[in-house]
């Protein structure tokens, strides 16, 4: 029997991906895609990618269905849930950031949904934070070192595409601004830096600071980040930390040679890569910001909890050329 499916703000990027991983996906049924703006619009005819793979008409009602994405801008998933009760039977899984630092909310606890440290309790939770898309991939790159202790001060520079903006129309998204362009924001203040040293901080023994600079880049999605730490171990040791790290995690993939972004676009994956000069190492890392940073994580999250192998509806191909 397929489980319903109902997704929250399901005319944003975030949402038709979703729309579109789950409309392959063997084990579920989509039951309704709720968006207030575009009510009575067919989903189709916002992403012509998704004809003929949904037809659903996106509505302003929302009925009770087993699970339920919320894809709404951040700081709304808890005003809609106050508005909207939902059964405590009902798996949720927010790929916004109103729960990955305050997980409390009702009867409910959240637990951070980052599968590579958190799966037992994923397994067991009806109630899931989605991580944020830089979040994912730099905690992905230190995390290892973290296990073993060996973090200090931790310098990251991260690129991402313009779809990290989200689909509201903004100056620094126009493409007369962003084609041929590059510029920093939020430096050293970005929102996800709490949110990757509660993760990292609670591996490492002493707390670490995270200076960490994000630039917007001239492409449409994307994140590669790189992390400069001291650490006084060879190469070929580092390269076995961060290997028996992930042997289980089905997502992450550890190269020796150099990556890009083309090998993990349109996929689920995060691929790393360590270099070594003297006494400092820099550590790469590469998602797709819309999948392995939001939807395909969150379908990856939705999996775990319902006892289902991890990778289901998630075999996808990047796009290398």
């Amino acid at each position: 029997m397929k489980k319903s499916v109902g997704i929250i703000g399901a005319n944003g990027y975030a949402g038709s991906e979703l729309v579109r991983l789950l409309a392959f996906h063997p084990n579920i049924k989509l039951k309704f895609l709720f968006s207030r703006s575009n009510s009575g619009i067919r989903i189709s005819e916002l992403y012509p990618d998704l004809d003929s793979i949904c037809d659903l008409v996106l509505t302003n009602e929302i009925s009770e269905t087993e699970i339920l994405f919320l894809c709404l801008p951040h700081k709304e998933s808890q005003n809609w849930l106050t508005e909207n009760p939902v059964s405590d039977d009902t798996l949720i899984i927010d790929l916004g950031n109103d729960f990955r630092l305050n997980t409390d909310f009702g009867n409910r606890n959240f637990v951070y949904g980052l599968p590579e440290i958190y799966f037992n309790e994923i397994q067991n939770s009806k109630s899931i934070a989605n991580p944020g898309c830089f979040a994912t991939a730099i905690q992905l790159a230190l995390l290892p070192l973290a296990k073993e202790n060996l973090l200090n001060d931790v310098y990251t520079t991260g690129i991402t595409g313009s779809t990290g903006a989200g689909q509201s129309l903004q100056p620094t998204t126009h493409f007369t601004w962003r084609n041929d362009n590059i510029s920093a924001y939020k430096t050293l203040n970005h929102q996800h830096v709490d949110e990757i040293l509660k993760q990292v901080n609670s591996l490492n023994n002493q707390d670490i600071e995270l200076n960490f600079i994000p630039w917007r880049g001239d492409f449409a999605r994307g994140i590669f980040t790189s992390s400069i730490i001291e650490c006084d171990l060879k190469l070929e040791k580092i390269y076995t930390l961060y290997k028996d790290f992930y042997q289980d995690s089905p997502f992450v993939k550890v190269s020796e040679k150099p990556i890009d972004l083309k090998q993990v676009v349109n996929t689920n994956f995060c691929v790393i890569q360590i270099e070594k000069q003297g006494n400092k190492i820099a550590v790469h890392s590469a998602i797709d910001n819309l999948l392995k940073g939001a939807s395909g994580q969150a379908v990856q999250n939705m999996n775990i909890a319902n006892g289902w192998e991890q990778t289901l509806g998630l075999n996808l191909k990047p796009i290398a050329f």
